[in-house]
């Protein structure tokens, strides 16, 4: 079996890795152990640590206007040899049921690997006309081994944001593994911006190119 994602026509080996990646996440975490919550206020350290893991990558190209290989309701900034591509959900119900979450729908997959990473920056849209945390509380539903769920109010380029920082367990990981993402909301629609990785290293080492996203995100009119 074939499904067009991206480059187009996708072996079904890779289709299964990607469910398994995005499948990540079955089961709603125990209340407990790792319950939602806001974000509490940041101590010295800790704020230091968030500092430095906002240092933003050097710009490569912009993705979401028209001519661009992902049309978006934003714009943004992508790494420098971090790669966007379309994603094309196609008629498989499993898959389209993969591609969706929450309120939105996976649209845009911006690869790491051709500068050295393994992971994605994924984009995904819908026409929720929630507010940035309900939209973003819709997605992290769907995340069901999801656990230390922390969100907080900020800002996406001049766009209100709401973003969540969380962890994934699974049988396929040694242990936890953070992922975040951010949602905003637009005239053009609700937008996701998410960023995972293979393991926690590897989502620490891209997160300079999703803060580069989130400074330079804007709505395009």
């Amino acid at each position: 079996m074939a499904q067009d994602l991206g480059r187009g026509i996708v072996p079904a080996a890779a289709l299964a890795v990607l469910a398994v990646l995005m499948l990540a996440g079955c089961s709603s975490a125990p209340d407990g152990g790792t319950g939602v919550r806001d974000k509490p206020a940041k101590g010295p350290d800790e704020s230091a640590q968030a500092r430095a893991k906002a240092k933003t990558a050097a710009k490569g190209a912009t993705v979401g206007g028209a001519g661009t290989p992902c049309a978006l309701p934003v714009s943004f900034s992508t790494a420098a040899d971090w790669t966007a591509e379309k994603v094309t959900v196609g008629d498989d119900p499993v898959f389209g049921s993969l591609a969706k979450q929450g309120t939105v729908e996976l649209v845009c997959e911006i690869d790491a690997k051709p500068a050295g990473n393994i992971g994605y920056l994924r984009v995904w849209t819908g026409d929720d006309t929630g507010t940035p945390r309900e939209v973003l509380e819709g997605f992290m539903a769907d995340e069901k081994k999801a656990g230390t769920v922390r969100y907080r109010e900020t800002k996406a380029g001049e766009l209100p944001a709401t973003e969540v920082t969380y962890t994934i367990t699974s049988e396929l990981l040694d242990g936890p593994k953070k992922e975040r993402a951010l949602a905003v909301n637009t005239s053009r629609g609700a937008v996701v911006l998410h960023l995972g990785g293979m393991d926690t290293q590897e989502h620490e080492q891209m997160l300079p190119a999703y803060e580069l996203a989130k400074k330079t995100m804007a709505a395009r009119g």
